[in-house]
């Protein structure tokens, strides 16, 4: 479904994003993957071959470096139809409670992870301009689509971040926003909010959270790749400001 089609992932080294950069190598394209964990990130690009990957350490916060990754994907490449957001930076406050927040790191976060998005979004809708084409896709979450279920987190040393719910229905916005934006330049903006990705969480929270889901409960990143292909193909051409919620049915 992704034959002969470029795309850029951001947080290339995490979870998500390095199995998002296998699918679109499984699928007929090829990735851009960006990240400053360069150890995982050149692992990753050995695993699926330089013919169809390429890893570029980037700072996502510094305009001139994803300038740089964009002129050296499309050096590498000819090209880039795509671009998935899908960095993750955080302060050392990151997983405080609501109550031990401090303001400074509080901004940092905000910044980094909200502020981030934006700016990726105008570095790479610049580009698209040029090109006069691009498909832009951000991830957000279903907490930033309605908040937590706190009773999932009662018991153990887990929390779910005000400041992630935040974030999260930010970037949704952050879609519509840029998505009616682009109207007349040939660019989608898409969002995907999946449910909570297995990560050895705490088993008290993961019975409750599987409680609330219909069939399979926590997902494994590899859940995303049937939404996340379908974003970067043809067949959604005309799908554009949407958030699409894979949760297996945890906010019903």
């Amino acid at each position: 479904m992704l034959k002969d089609k470029v795309v850029i992932v951001t947080g290339a080294s995490g979870r998500i994003g390095s199995n998002f950069s296998r699918a679109i190598v499984k699928n007929g394209g090829m990735v851009v993957m960006a990240d400053t964990n360069s150890s995982k990130g050149v692992q990753l690009e050995h695993e699926l071959g330089n013919d169809k990957s390429v890893f570029i350490n980037t700072n996502i916060l510094d305009t001139k470096e994803i300038d740089g990754l964009i002129n050296k994907g499309t050096q590498k490449f000819g090209k880039i139809d795509a671009a998935i957001h899908s960095a993750y930076p955080v302060s050392k406050q990151w997983g405080l409670r609501f109550e031990e927040l401090n303001f400074d790191l509080l901004g940092v976060d905000l910044a980094q992870q909200l502020g981030g998005a934006i700016i990726f979004s105008q570095r790479m809708i610049r580009y698209f301009k040029t090109q006069s084409t691009g498909n832009l896709v951000h991830v957000s979450s279903i907490l930033g689509v309605q908040a937590p279920k706190f009773h999932h987190y009662e018991g153990t040393p887990m929390v779910s971040p005000i400041e992630y719910s935040a974030i999260k229905s930010g970037i949704i916005s952050i879609t519509k926003y840029l998505a009616k934006y682009c109207k007349g330049d040939n660019i989608r903006v898409n969002c995907i909010s999946p449910g909570g990705i297995l990560d050895k969480q705490n088993p008290k929270f993961l019975d409750r959270y599987n409680e609330s889901c219909l069939t399979k409960g926590m997902l494994d990143s590899d859940d995303l790749f049937g939404t996340l292909v379908y974003l970067l193909s043809d067949g959604s051409k005309y799908v554009s400001g949407q958030n699409i919620i894979v949760d297996d049915g945890w906010g019903l």
